[in-house]
């Protein structure tokens, strides 16, 4: 039995041992995420005095970023932090260094920026998918796992605030490549205070077989069946969220409004989102987090819908703080969802998916929504911002069925006496139980040997996920 709570709150998930140091040392790191890219542009726009070859070579960085992340996490799941986290800190620090180096210089060739932004970008440590990772290693039930995803969730939402504000206050002193320095010292000081907590030893490398059989968590088909739901989510919240930001501006523009006027409806929808992401890690939920996906979705979706019938600011400014409050809930969610039907080996790959699912689709909704806005009234384009919501809302959600099953019954006989040589097929079971039992037992005690094993009883333990 669990020791915890009933009804957990947030100072209890940071008084687990280790948590609290291991999460202040993660935020540390990707407040560079959060620094970097204001930096880079104003020093690419001063360096080659070109707006068109800073957007192009921005376009690079992100891209690289965020197409390989799921590759970046794999060698995370395959090595364990500590030996695929900080190399990649280390070397994406080293290039940040090379380009502040060199957007000092002006005249730098774009394709020497081009190039090294772009490994830059591919050398991108997955922090937040490695912190979501050892909250649900670390945490002995989802109920506390809950609360710390959405503690996790609001605080990205706050460094990506802040972010752009401490290097405002950088570029007042110092030139805009300062910033670059800042953004490399920032990942490599919090990237090796992480992977030395020891906490991040919970990620460890999924053992290989000598046998030949596959590793824990190899069932591709599987996985991605099951991330199917959480991952075209993540996506679809990304692309109505993206199309917020344009469609203020133009809302702003047709009424001849300041841009005044577009900072506090961004910031009302951030600051929705913190508060929604506070109330739903605060909520002893009793249905399963498949369940309320759709829900949270939807209501982000009628909230956008309903901001194009704003006939002013102040319904404008509410219609988008009401949308906010689904933004962290549906996320926080997905990755909910994502990390109770990820294998061992494939733990911090399911959250990177989710990761890379949100910032593809914020991209593309930027994209598409500036070609509509030009061409159709703007509540009907906040309209279809919300339908894609609404249609990611209606993705089915499905339940991974693994083979753990039949590794607890292997491992149920073996505490039987056995009145017979085993067949062929009994001996592989219990061969897989060895290999894959130990690892899972190197979490914690009460979590069970299958995702759907955890959530039904985390469920009959409490009511959340």
């Amino acid at each position: 039995m669990s020791t915890h709570p009933v009804r957990p709150s947030y100072a209890a998930v940071l008084r687990v041992p280790h948590a609290c140091r291991t999460f202040v040392a993660a935020l540390v790191g990707r407040l560079s995420y959060g620094t970097v890219s204001l930096a880079l542009m104003l020093s690419l726009t001063r360096s080659t005095g070109s707006y068109a070859v800073a957007g192009t070579v921005m376009a690079l960085f992100g891209a690289t970023g965020v197409l390989l992340s799921p590759y970046r996490a794999a060698l995370v799941d395959r090595h364990g932090p500590r030996r695929a986290l900080l190399p990649m800190a280390l070397l994406y620090a080293a290039l940040l260094c090379v380009l502040a180096a060199a957007c000092r210089r002006p005249g730098t060739p774009a394709s020497l920026l081009a190039v090294t932004v772009a490994c830059a970008g591919a050398c991108t440590p997955p922090l937040g998918p490695a912190m979501r990772a050892v909250w649900a290693g670390m945490l002995p039930d989802r109920a506390m796992v809950q609360r710390a995803y959405s503690l996790d969730g609001v605080a990205e939402e706050l460094l990506f605030v802040s972010g752009p504000l401490l290097v405002g206050l950088v570029i007042g002193v110092a030139p805009p490549a300062a910033g670059i320095l800042l953004s490399a010292l920032l990942v490599a000081v919090g990237t090796l205070a992480f992977v030395t907590s020891p906490a991040a030893g919970l990620l460890r490398p999924v053992e290989r077989p000598k046998d030949g059989a596959p590793a824990a968590g190899r069932d591709r088909t599987g996985q991605w069946r099951s991330l199917r739901q959480p991952v075209l989510v993540a996506a679809g919240v990304g692309v109505s969220v993206s199309a917020v930001d344009l469609l203020v501006v133009a809302f702003a523009g047709q009424r001849g409004l300041g841009g005044g006027t577009v900072a506090w409806t961004l910031a009302a929808l951030s600051a929705g989102s913190a508060v929604g992401g506070l109330l739903n890690g605060a909520v002893d939920w009793k249905s399963s987090a498949r369940a309320r996906l759709p829900f949270l979705t939807a209501g982000l979706g009628l909230c956008l819908a309903a901001a194009g019938l704003a006939p002013g600011v102040g319904t404008l400014v509410a219609a988008v703080a009401c949308a906010g409050l689904f933004v962290a809930p549906a996320l926080t969610t997905a990755y909910l969802i994502a990390d109770e039907g990820a294998a061992p080996g494939f733990r911090t790959r399911a959250g990177a998916w989710c990761n890379t699912a949100v910032n593809a689709g914020m991209s593309a909704g930027a994209g598409a929504v500036g070609l509509l806005v030009e061409r159709l009234p703007l509540p009907v384009c906040f309209a279809v911002s919300g339908a894609v919501a609404v249609a990611a809302a209606l993705v089915p959600g499905r339940r991974r069925v693994r083979s753990a099953g039949a590794a607890g019954a292997a491992a149920q006989s073996l505490s039987e006496p056995v009145s017979s040589e085993p067949s062929s097929s009994e001996r592989e079971s219990c061969e897989r139980s060895a290999v894959t039992l130990p690892v899972l037992g190197s979490t914690r005690q009460s979590r069970s040997s299958s995702p759907e094993e955890r959530v039904s009883t985390s469920q009959a333990t409490s009511p959340s996920p």
